[in-house]
């Protein structure tokens, strides 16, 4: 590529992780909201985040299209084609994130129908967990950050063990009081709506360790030597 051809490259590949990032912060803001109305059983909040998915749902179609397009004008290879498919990968993973706030809202709807099932700790621990992965693959994908893409996916096993304990805590209340059932099947819909955010940082901490380093570690194959 000629000189102007390659400072139109990286000018355009930088306006692709600005919006990223402003994807990320919207479906994080999102969970933060949903996990907020949930726990002040606050509906009118719980309704904004019911109807505010269009601006995520938008940047996912323009980064798409941002991304086909920079690999069909510039035909990039190595590190820089790898940035841009793991970009495409990691536009899916936010909206999906969008999508799961959706989904922790419907139940937070629901769940403010009935009396509080107990005091919510552990959720509201999950949300930030699942938000600072988020944050801290983003940042790893913007700044080429190995070492915090690897953070973030030693923070799962955290996440994991935190939906286990709500389900087991929240089994004991339905054994208790069957009154508690479908709330408490909320909550339990609600952790494993988490856990799947947590999922989804993971995912993006995954691509950008493939984008800096040519390494695939998922399923578990991050001490695998690489080729």
């Amino acid at each position: 590529m000629s000189t102007e051809r390659v400072r139109h490259f990286q000018e355009e590949l930088e306006r692709l992780k600005a919006r990223l990032l402003e994807m990320g912060g919207l479906a994080e803001e999102q969970v933060r909201l949903a996990v907020q109305g949930l726990v002040q059983r606050d509906r009118a909040l719980i309704a904004r985040v019911l109807t505010s998915d269009h601006p995520i749902n938008s940047l996912h179609i323009e980064i798409d299209s941002r991304c086909f397009t920079l690999i069909a004008l510039h035909q990039p290879m190595a590190v820089d084609l790898r940035s841009i498919v793991a970009a495409v990968k990691i536009n899916t993973d936010l909206e999906r994130v969008g999508d799961l706030a959706i989904n922790i809202a419907e139940a937070a709807l629901r769940y403010a129908n009935h009396p509080p099932v107990k005091r919510l700790i552990d959720i509201p621990n999950m949300a930030t967990i699942a938000q600072t992965m988020l944050r801290d693959a983003l940042d790893a994908f913007v700044k080429r950050d190995t070492a915090l893409a690897q953070q973030v996916l030693s923070a799962d096993d955290e996440l994991d063990a935190l939906k286990t304990q709500i389900f087991r805590e929240l089994l004991t209340y339905m054994l208790q009081d069957p009154t508690t059932i479908e709330p408490a099947l909320d909550l339990i819909l609600i952790s494993r709506h988490l856990e799947r955010i947590g999922d989804h940082a993971t995912n993006v901490a995954e691509d950008v360790i493939f984008m800096v380093s040519a390494r695939d570690v998922r399923h578990h194959s991050a001490d695998q030597p690489s080729k």
